[in-house]
C-alpha cells in the first residue's frame, strides 16, 4: 500500500471550521471526480446532528453480528482495530461496514465508542446500527448509522485495515473523512490543503447573495446581479484550483 498523504494539522483544524456541504461544493470545483460519487449516501446519518464537524483518516474495519464468534467473545478484534490506528497519519475515524444483510444487531455502544476516543479516535460510521445513544452522546463523540438497534447480538469486528463499502462509498484505510449533521464526504487526500485553504474564498463569494437578500430591498434585477457577481467569482476560483491540479503548460 503506497503511503497516505497527510494533510498538515493546522489544515485539518480549518476544515473543522466549514459544515460538510461547503467541503463538498469546493471538492466538485476541481472536477476531478463525479458530482455524485465522493460522498456518503442518505443512509448514513449523524447520531448527533448538534456536534461539530468531524475530520479524520479512515481507519476501516469489517463487522457482523448474526453469528456466534470462535470462543464466545464478543469484543474479539477490537485490540487490533485500535493498533491499526497508528497506520493512519493523523485522528483516525472508524469506519464500520455491517456485512449482515438485514443488520442484525448494533455495530457499536458505550464501551466501544470511550475506548476509541481514549486512543485519539475521532468519530465513527457505520453501515450497521448504533445503540446506547444517550450513554455515548455525553463522550462528544461523532457517530454516524444507519439506524438504531438496541442489542449488540453476536458482534464481531473481523478484517481490519482494508477497503470497505459504505453509504455506497468504498473507502480505503487512510481517506480523508468530513463528517457533520449534513452527512459525510471524502476529501481527495492530495486536495486537503487546497480544500481546506479554498473554503472561506467559497464563503466569501456566496456570502454575495445572501448578503444582498438579507439586506432587505431586494428586488429581481439587483438578485440577478448579485448571483452573477458571485458565479463570477466561484468561477474565478475553480479555474485557480483547476490549475493547481493540471498545471498550464
Amino acid at each position: 500500500m503506497s503511503a497516505i498523504h497527510a494533510a498538515p494539522a493546522a489544515d485539518l483544524e480549518l476544515l473543522r471550521k466549514y459544515d460538510t456541504p461547503t467541503i463538498c461544493n469546493v471538492v466538485e470545483l476541481f472536477d476531478i471526480v463525479p458530482r455524485t460519487s465522493f460522498y456518503m449516501d442518505g443512509r448514513i446519518r449523524a447520531c448527533y446532528p448538534k456536534l461539530p464537524p468531524m475530520v479524520g483518516y479512515a481507519s476501516t474495519a469489517t463487522f457482523r453480528s448474526a453469528g456466534a464468534p470462535h470462543g464466545g467473545n464478543v469484543y474479539a478484534g477490537l485490540g487490533d482495530q485500535v493498533a491499526a490506528f497508528e497506520k493512519v497519519p493523523g485522528p483516525p475515524i472508524v469506519v464500520f461496514q455491517d456485512l449482515d444483510s438485514p443488520v442484525v444487531a448494533a455495530t457499536f455502544g458505550e464501551v466501544m465508542c470511550t475506548t476509541y476516543k481514549t486512543f485519539g479516535a475521532a468519530g465513527l460510521i457505520t453501515s450497521g446500527a448504533a445503540r446506547d445513544l444517550d450513554q455515548v452522546e455525553a463522550l462528544n463523540f461523532p457517530c454516524f448509522s444507519d439506524g438504531v438497534i438496541c442489542a449488540h447480538g453476536y458482534c464481531q469486528i473481523l478484517q481490519v485495515h482494508g477497503p470497505v463499502h459504505v453509504g455506497g462509498l468504498t473507502v480505503h484505510p487512510g481517506d480523508l473523512l468530513h463528517g457533520d449533521c449534513n452527512g459525510v464526504t471524502s476529501i481527495p487526500n492530495h486536495l486537503a490543503s487546497a480544500v481546506a485553504n479554498a473554503c472561506p474564498e467559497l464563503a466569501t463569494a456566496e456570502s454575495i447573495v445572501l448578503d444582498y437578500l438579507k439586506a432587505g430591498h431586494a428586488n429581481l434585477q439587483g438578485f440577478n446581479d448579485a448571483r452573477k457577481a458571485s458565479k463570477a467569482k466561484i468561477d474565478e476560483l475553480a479555474r485557480s484550483l483547476r490549475a493547481e491540479v493540471i498545471p498550464a503548460r
